[in-house]
């Protein structure tokens, strides 16, 4: 018996894999100081692959284990971050880093974000021990996952939906049905589908608050006066959104507002040093940082946002009522594509394709009708923003220590 058994505060662990970017840390994240936030005691543990978690602050109650990071591939493909140690030998690691934080953290319930057997099939020595001692299993899903003809062959080689059928006690997806479903392309047997569909939530997507301010935080002076707000979340795959921007800059010396571009942390070094030197020659139109933890107190002061459509910079962009210019890319998943779109259809953003060329006065002509675009309030979407707030009472629901699970997990 585990010394806090009697009492009423749960033990979340949540497993985020971080192959690229920032999205699964920051949504794990939003997540687990919602939880910790909502439930007092509460303690959840985020096991990340992300090499740059020591980055941001958590709240209290919130802790984190590093995983040995990875990186992925344009064609897909992937190895480990250092380039020198074997693929396998990194995913072993991780393997036992996993195992032995589960066993020492004793879960009430483990939330699996995206991935249901982990990277590599990682997480399924701790899910077959969860399972047999009776822990919730949770998976979730963020509100698009790709186009059918890629989700469809990927997720069949993983047998993804009969790992989901036979470990998890609930899917959340953390959107709305009516922008997207995103296992509803998956081919299953009759009974799998009513497995999965009776355990399938939406949640809504994740509001994002102003975080509190750490000490010392400086920010650039282009954001003392309205300006428009370039992210790329990570960088990784930023490049042509950057270079679109400086662009339509160099093009159009008539845009109104000053833009501040955040590189991000995975930009390459020598492709930002050619963009800090256009930026330089643009006389103050253009500020730039490389990174920032709390980009939230500069998503609430920006007029308007130009972004990829990832999805938590969608969430803030609907959290801080942003004006929105989405640039979505196709590769090597069309899933941000598939969520501007859908966002676009309904009044919530603007999208700019690169596919219809990338000349830099269709960005500039955008820059300039910016600051005249709806807000996202204006369209009534109801339930929009209460994944939190659904998450967590699924927390409290599922995760209080002596609370049994009843659901069978065998499927066959």
């Amino acid at each position: 018996m585990r010394a806090d058994e009697a009492s009423p505060a749960p033990r979340i662990l949540i497993y985020s894999h971080d192959t690229f970017g920032l999205g699964h840390l920051r949504r794990s994240r939003a997540i687990a100081n919602a939880i910790v936030a909502s439930s007092p005691g509460a303690r959840a543990m985020i096991i990340s692959g992300s090499p740059v978690v020591d980055c941001y602050a958590f709240a209290p109650g919130v802790y984190t284990v590093r995983l040995p990071p990875v990186t992925k591939f344009s064609d897909g493909g992937y190895a480990s971050l250092d380039g020198t140690t074997p693929l396998a030998s990194t995913v072993a690691q991780r393997t036992a880093i996993i195992g032995r934080t589960d066993a020492s953290f004793e879960p009430d319930l483990i939330l699996v974000d995206k991935e249901p057997a982990g990277f590599h099939g990682e997480l399924m020595p701790v899910l077959e021990r969860a399972a047999g001692r009776g822990t919730r299993l949770v998976l979730g899903l963020r509100d698009v996952l790709d186009d059918a003809d890629r989700l469809v062959p990927e997720w069949e080689r993983k047998g993804a939906a009969e790992i989901m059928a036979r470990f998890y006690d609930e899917i959340w997806v953390y959107g709305l049905s009516r922008i997207h479903e995103p296992l509803a392309a998956l081919p299953m047997d009759p009974e799998m589908a009513a497995r999965i569909a009776e355990r399938l939530i939406y949640t809504g997507y994740l509001r994002r608050e102003v975080p509190a301010m750490q000490a010392g935080r400086e920010e650039p002076a282009v954001a003392r006066a309205p300006f428009v707000l370039v992210t790329p979340g990570g960088g990784g795959d930023g490049a042509a959104l950057i270079d679109w921007v400086i662009a339509a800059y160099e093009a159009d010396p008539g845009i109104p507002l000053p833009s501040l571009i955040a590189f991000g942390p995975f930009l390459d070094d020598s492709t930002r040093g050619g963009f800090t030197a256009r930026i330089a020659r643009l006389g103050g139109r253009i500020a730039a940082i490389t990174f920032d933890s709390q980009i939230e107190f500069l998503m609430r002061k920006a007029a308007g946002v130009v972004a990829m459509g990832g999805y938590n910079t969608f969430c803030e962009i609907l959290s801080f009522d942003l004006r929105a210019i989405l640039v979505p890319r196709t590769e090597p998943r069309r899933e941000q594509a598939i969520r501007a779109l859908a966002a676009e259809q309904l009044g919530l953003a603007r999208v700019l394709l690169e596919a219809d060329g990338r000349a830099p006065e269709r960005m500039a002509a955008a820059l300039r009708a910016l600051p005249d675009q709806s807000e996202p309030s204006r369209v009534l979407v109801p339930g929009l923003l209460d994944g939190l707030d659904a998450v967590a009472r699924r927390v409290r629901a599922l995760a209080a220590p002596g609370v049994l699970r009843t659901r069978a997990r065998a499927y066959s």
